[in-house]
């Protein structure tokens, strides 16, 4: 392979990886992830053979479909939460439930592993809120803001009397309160 190909290699798989990380940024990822990692264990261990030297331990249960069926479902929402990000609070609920109902129906919820990754991911993709991106202007606008409020804070600086018997008084020199009303207790039209 000749340099100019690895580079042109290094550069394409780069911009793989920033794709990769925005589609991840606009959905719940890790709380799909979870998810599905949560229904492999749970519908495999019911059907597996445990083999230790000559004895062969079987983890069938009566309740082996019911296990089949959480953990299909599990890996079914996993999938939806990343494919379908506004229905993640639908898919998050579900998993919770399903993951209760696996520690009856499945060995403990896939002994234990299966159950508590599919209720982190289920809490994790209900509480996942899709941000919202910065724009020119809303930049500009918050450095507008900022610009103004140390102004504002100059003049709206309390300054107190010391040195007074009797009351402090604190003066500003911004006279509006919270309803528009000026100190000298006039109230103005809006």
């Amino acid at each position: 392979m000749s340099a100019e190909a690895q580079a042109g290699l290094g550069t394409r798989l780069g911009q793989m990886r920033r794709s990769f990380r925005g589609w991840r940024g606009e959905r719940p990822f890790w709380g799909g992830l979870l998810t599905l990692l949560g229904g492999l264990p749970i519908a495999y261990l019911p059907y597996a053979n445990l083999t230790l030297g000559t004895m062969t331990i079987r983890m069938a249960t009566t309740a082996g479909a019911g296990s089949l069926i959480i953990g299909v479902l599990l890996v079914v929402l996993g999938l939806t939460t990343w494919f379908q990000k506004h229905s993640r609070v639908f898919a998050g609920v579900a998993a919770i439930l399903l993951a209760l109902v696996s520690l009856v129906v499945s060995n403990f919820g896939g002994f234990l592993i299966g159950f508590l990754l599919a209720l982190i991911g289920g809490a994790l993709a209900i509480s996942w809120a899709p941000g919202e991106p910065v724009t020119a202007e809303a930049k500009e606008e918050t450095e507008d803001d900022r610009s103004q409020e140390s102004d504002s804070d100059a003049i709206t600086t309390p300054t107190t009397v010391s040195g007074v018997t009797g009351p402090t008084y604190v003066v500003s020199g911004d006279g509006d309160d919270l309803f528009g009303n000026q100190g000298n207790g006039r109230h103005r039209a809006r």
